[in-house]
């Protein structure tokens, strides 16, 4: 065994290079967090017009050759970039990822057939790295775990590869006709057949599924949710058949980038042991918004993508009756999505302009203030595979109201009148009016027991949310796979 076993990670976005969502964020930010754990890891990308072009100058061409794509051969290049401690490789093809965007084009089942392919056939390309662990992300890389196991296995530098796949987001799984298995994929004949075909649709993730030696998602919760019918997507017994390979370890957030003592965007730094910067976050906020400047008042904030799966119908259900019982509440929207919740956030932000603000746009900025201001932050959410806002808020002081499910159910400690323990407040099922209750309860304590809400802000600051508690976790999946 090598000193350091070598991980190769796969995933078709990183920050800080081109992202869309949390895969970028985790991507972004595991690596380094596993370097430091013992492991060499490095990154492997698609060379996305949306790189910038101060990194774009930087690369150095390690390679290239021809990656089979059904019955046609295509170009691939491999680029190095060497980027705060951790090597990434770019794989180059103009014709696949100089696109406008990263996602949504009628191609995608060649485009990712292309990428898992091209990643596989780079190894043996790489300059004094020989990969013990393949880990792969989301559909775009679930072929990798499938090709590996059915076409590179006779060689020896990919037989001793061990492969782990993580599911970041369920409700994107690569499905496609059929007739793709052949023609593009070179799988017609054998086991794959009947691994990859789903409900008579040609499915990428299942593969990965069935042939990764592991299964990865992002909280302990969802990984038990996700192999219920409610769950999963469709995909739930597939997660049953592989429960003991199956994982769930909570994500983690970059605890430099979210630091309430060092943050480069607030109007004033505070700590755990030092709140006095957060009501100066506050009054600034609430300046910035135009709502009154009350410190008293509570200031609940939502700071989300802005769909059915946030649970934003439970709040708009309960929205009115709560403004109107709690006359000095204020509530600050700050997120983009469909045009519904867009459009009832913003008819409240124009009939309760004392109560209401509504920001249909998303900024780092503005984002870092809402979580800093805040008394309490809203996540109802239908479902949660981690989420990344309330570790977030817990961070700053801002006290998570959340459905318990998935991944806020592993992070978020409801209050507990009895022990005193908690880092915020929960509800169990989808109900508006539970959400109405257990916001009412909170708005009580807020009010009439300061010294228990001082209390539970430095509970939820002390937490430990940092990518190196996942990293450890991570790096116990991989020694394990390797025995050491």
């Amino acid at each position: 065994m090598k000193k350091k076993y070598q991980v190769l990670f796969a995933a078709f976005e990183a920050a800080p290079f081109f992202k869309t969502g949390g895969l970028g964020e985790v991507a972004g930010s595991l690596p380094a967090a596993l370097k430091r754990e013992g492991a060499d890891v490095r990154l492997i990308l698609p060379k996305a017009a949306a790189l910038p072009e101060r990194f774009a100058a930087k690369l150095r061409h390690v390679a290239d050759f021809k990656v089979p794509v059904g019955w046609r051969w295509q170009y691939c290049g491999v680029e190095e970039l060497k980027y705060k401690y951790i090597t990434y490789y770019f794989l180059d093809n103009e014709y696949y990822f100089k696109r406008d965007g990263l996602y949504g084009f009628g191609d995608e089942a060649e485009r990712m057939a292309f990428f898992a392919k091209a990643v596989l056939e780079a190894i043996q390309y790489l300059p004094d790295f020989e990969p013990d662990i393949l880990h792969c992300n989301d559909w775009h890389t679930a072929l990798a775990p499938v090709f590996l196991r059915e076409q590179y296995m006779a060689s020896p530098e990919y037989a001793k590869i061990k492969t782990v796949f993580s599911v970041h987001n369920l409700k994107f799984q690569g499905q496609f006709g059929g007739y793709l298995l052949g023609d593009l994929l070179g799988l017609a004949s054998g086991a794959a057949m009947s691994q990859l075909i789903f409900d008579n649709d040609l499915n990428y993730m299942c593969g990965a599924l069935c042939y990764s030696d592991r299964v990865l998602t992002v909280s302990p919760t969802y990984a038990e949710e996700i192999c219920t019918p409610a769950y999963g997507e469709g995909l739930d017994s597939v997660f049953r058949r592989r429960r003991e390979q199956l994982r769930g370890i909570l994500n983690g957030i970059d605890y430099q980038a979210y630091n309430p003592e060092k943050d480069k965007y607030l109007p004033a730094r505070f700590s755990a042991a030092d709140l006095a910067g957060k009501a100066e976050c506050k009054a600034a906020l609430q300046a910035r918004l135009g709502l009154p400047e009350n410190p008293q008042a509570p200031l609940l904030v939502l700071v989300s993508r802005l769909t059915e799966q946030k649970g934003l119908d439970l709040l708009l259900h309960i929205l009115q009756e709560l403004l109107q019982e709690e006359p000095d509440l204020q509530l600050a929207v700050l997120g983009q999505g469909d045009e519904r919740y867009e459009h009832d956030f913003g008819w409240f932000g124009h009939n309760f302009p004392q109560q209401v603000a509504y920001r249909c746009e998303f900024s780092d900025d503005l984002a870092h203030n809402f979580y800093a201001a805040g008394d309490l932050l809203l996540m109802p959410s239908r479902f949660e595979p981690c989420g990344l806002a309330q570790l977030i808020a817990m961070r700053y002081g801002t006290l998570p109201v959340v459905r318990e499910c998935g991944g806020l159910k592993d992070s978020v400690q409801p209050y507990n009148r009895f022990t005193g323990e908690g880092t915020g407040f929960g509800f169990a099922n989808y109900n508006a009016h539970e959400l109405l209750f257990t916001l009412q309860n909170a708005l009580t304590i807020y009010r009439e027991e300061p010294e228990i809400w001082q209390r539970l802000m430095g509970q939820a600051m002390q937490q430990d949310f940092s990518w190196q508690r996942s990293a450890h976790e991570y790096a116990e999946v991989y020694k394990e796979l390797l025995d050491i």
